[in-house]
């Protein structure tokens, strides 16, 4: 794996984190009760901090990446071996 297919690798893996991480201990305006006017019911009501979310974003990412690339860069994983129906057909190499 190369030093840019790493990058696009922790680019994906962090954005797929953060969307996970977001909604989490979220309180919105509508779970309050206490809406300000002009406001959408789903946002936040107090306490968001981005920040934070970020950072611990970071932290759950690096390892989750570090995981899928040495599963990538050792090679014992294939995708001939999640091919579940077999349409991949035998592999060439012997």
């Amino acid at each position: 794996m190369g030093v840019v297919s790493g990058l696009v690798l922790f680019a994906v893996v962090w954005f797929m984190v953060l969307f996970v991480v977001l909604p989490i201990r979220l309180e919105t305006q509508g779970d309050v009760g206490e809406q300000v006017e002009g406001t959408h019911a789903g946002s936040p009501a107090t306490g968001f901090s981005m920040k934070r979310r970020v950072r611990v974003t970071t932290l759950w990412a690096i390892p989750i990446w570090a995981i899928i690339a040495s599963v990538i860069i050792w090679g014992d994983i294939s995708v001939r071996d999640i091919d579940m129906f077999g349409r991949m057909g035998p592999s060439s190499e012997n």
